[in-house]
């Protein structure tokens, strides 16, 4: 009897290889850093990993966080470093 159930269970225990779909934060910092080197091939496929909406929000994440860990790095407040970056003057 098990012999029988023993033929029809697989044998393989390899997991089948899958392709995993980018996040919006991989989406973000893919498109961020693309921008960055000004590579457009790399932000337009970027750009079809995750809806608009979404890729909106992990920039703003991603830009979020920057600021908040430049602040700590500068010893400055977040909204001065997004000021200075941003190339406006002082508030």
């Amino acid at each position: 009897m098990f012999g029988r159930i023993r033929k029809l269970w697989p044998t393989d225990t390899t997991a089948p290889e899958r392709k995993s779909t980018p996040n919006l934060f991989e989406a973000a910092a893919t498109y961020v850093a693309a921008s960055a080197d000004d590579d457009q091939e790399t932000i337009d496929e970027a750009r079809t990993w995750v809806s608009p909406e979404a890729l909106s929000f992990g920039v703003s994440e991603l830009a979020t966080r920057a600021v908040i860990a430049l602040a700590r790095e500068r010893d400055e407040s977040p909204e001065t470093v997004a000021r200075t970056l941003l190339g406006l003057p002082a508030a």
